[in-house]
């Protein structure tokens, strides 16, 4: 999927994986506890720094911690961007 918004520098534009609404048994779980993802496919990737070049590409599957990261709207859906150094592993 091509996005039309570049992220500039060591920036890069994730779209989250949907939240769990079931357990492993089979429990549904509310809307009022559900956890944030902290996973999800990077979209679109900067061209990094002068003394830094991005380690990430568009299509990874990656790590983030629960608050990293700023959400928006982009076309109905929802996305982070955030720099790359809080990303905490590809999978």
């Amino acid at each position: 999927m091509a996005l039309k918004i570049k992220p500039i520098a060591d920036r890069v534009v994730i779209e989250p994986m949907q939240a769990e609404t079931t357990t492993a048994s089979g429990i549904i779980i509310p809307d009022t506890a559900k956890e944030k993802p902290q996973k999800g496919t990077i979209v679109a990737v900067g061209n990094g720094k002068k003394d830094h070049t991005m380690t990430v590409k568009t299509g990874d599957i990656v790590l983030y911690g629960k608050y990293s990261g700023t959400e928006f709207k982009y076309e109905n859906k929802d996305y982070l961007i955030m720099r790359e150094d809080e990303i905490y592993a590809i999978l």
